[in-house]
């Protein structure tokens, strides 16, 4: 009896001890994995030198090897000495239209540092609107498709631009294919038929929806265009508002888990949903002022008012990180200041300064978020954002550095690139849509033109 109890003893300390060297081994693995990612260099070609418009007015890819040229102040391709007399007529009478457009509105930073940028991002997303307000991410095939979130930007881009018929297109492309519950798709076809697979909902879209709408309700002003902007997008407030005021009608007082600008599906709330959703509310409550609808627009801010505690509570107390309680933070701490809330949230601007060296990375950008998988790998949507999020915030030389930035690693053809390589190499699409729309936004910022 005593061998077999020591036999027992001698073989549970074996299994303990292979436990623990396992446990060790599994540590040491985690380590080495973390060391190799800390010096982990991404590969990310550039997929194309831009976008330009043909002769015949159809929107095509520029592939990085090509040695194209746009006619002067457009986005139209020269056809070059050989083109037939026609193709030339053809091209100029295009561009000679892209002008006429560009003068009919202003360009942010004008005879400033930023004019060039401002007019190129501009060039880019009147290209990138396509007919019926379709307003796709990218012309390469991955991106052709309008993403509520980033139509929202383009809307208040355009209007700050004086551009607000083609705003109002946008939205109209919005109204069209929102769900009647006031939900969106990830994303959808240009032709405006539905979404493209399926991802699913994301709730954020609709919250970056109702903010855009506000924006551009405040930068024209009170008075008859204002109030025929309001009345012709009524029906989406009032979708969009139900839609949101559903999401936080729980004793938790926040969304559900949604995916968000990182388009993964997530089991967990982010703040990339909450802090939008937000501002969705706050914004909602301003329209159903504007429409003089005085009871509905308290009731919304109450709603908002309870979003915006658990919001601090629950993200707030731990510093907006991406998720709630201690996580690493993300671009979405951005969405906590103005320009997304009227006033920013408390602890948000501690937060957003200290985000800043989690992104950062070797070209001098910024990531999606501190624990985004790619180490070496700038992405220009974020860095626009919180150029953005620094000029709203008195920040101004930080803005102009960012936007310089930006400037700097563009492609040949002046297209902002959806990321920049650690060499600084302008990488993947180009241009990007959201990050032309954001670079606009903060020029007119800095021009103290935005409301």
């Amino acid at each position: 009896m005593v061998g077999r109890l020591d036999s027992l003893r001698v073989s549970r300390s074996r299994r303990a001890l292979l436990v623990v060297t396992a446990a060790v081994a599994v540590v040491t693995l985690i380590g080495a994995a973390a060391v190799r990612d800390q010096g982990r260099v991404d590969e990310v070609g550039l997929y194309t030198l831009g976008i330009g418009v043909q002769a015949d007015g159809s929107v095509t890819t520029i592939p990085p090897d090509s040695d194209v040229h746009y006619l002067p102040g457009t986005r139209v391709i020269d056809p070059g000495p050989d083109a037939s007399d026609a193709d030339r007529e053809a091209a100029e009478t295009l561009a000679d239209e892209t002008r006429t457009w560009l003068d009919a509105g202003t360009v942010p930073g004008a005879g400033g540092p930023h004019e060039e940028l401002a007019t190129d991002a501009l060039l880019d997303l009147h290209t990138l609107t396509l007919e019926g307000g379709a307003a796709v991410a990218g012309f390469s095939s991955k991106w052709r498709y309008v993403w509520p979130r980033d139509a929202s930007f383009v809307a208040a881009a355009l209007t700050v631009t004086g551009h607000h018929e083609d705003a109002v297109e946008v939205f109209t492309f919005l109204d069209g294919v929102q769900h009647p519950d006031g939900s969106f798709e990830a994303r959808y076809l240009p032709d405006g038929s539905g979404p493209p697979d399926a991802r699913g909902l994301q709730t954020d879209g609709t919250g970056w929806v109702l903010w855009a709408l506000a924006y551009v309700a405040d930068v024209l002003g009170p008075g008859a265009e204002r109030d025929e902007f309001l009345a012709t997008f009524t029906p989406m407030i009032e979708r969009s508002t139900g839609y949101l005021r559903t999401q936080v009608a729980n004793p938790r007082s926040l969304p559900a888990p949604s995916a968000d600008y990182w388009e993964h599906r997530e089991s967990a709330l982010t703040l990339g949903t909450a802090a939008p959703v937000l501002a969705g509310l706050k914004a909602s409550a301003r329209l159903h002022t504007w429409l003089d609808r005085d009871a509905d627009a308290t009731a919304v801010a109450s709603d908002a008012d309870r979003l915006e505690q658990a919001v601090v509570a629950n993200f707030g107390q731990t510093g907006y990180g991406r998720y709630a309680g201690r996580s690493p933070r993300d671009a979405a701490t951005a969405f906590v200041l103005p320009p997304f809330q009227p006033e920013a949230l408390p602890g948000a601007a501690t937060a957003w300064e200290s985000s800043i060296d989690e992104m950062s990375r070797p070209a001098g950008g910024l990531a999606p978020g501190g624990s985004w998988p790619e180490t070496s790998i700038s992405w220009t949507p974020q860095t626009s954002l919180y150029a953005w999020s620094a000029a709203a915030n008195g920040q101004t030389d930080r803005a102009d550095g960012w936007l310089s930035w930006i400037t700097e690693h563009r492609t040949p053809l002046g297209a902002i690139p959806e990321k920049v390589g650690p060499d600084g190499s302008p990488a993947g699409v180009a241009p990007l849509m959201w990050s032309a729309a954001v670079v606009i936004l903060t020029v007119a910022e800095l021009d103290g033109n935005a409301p």
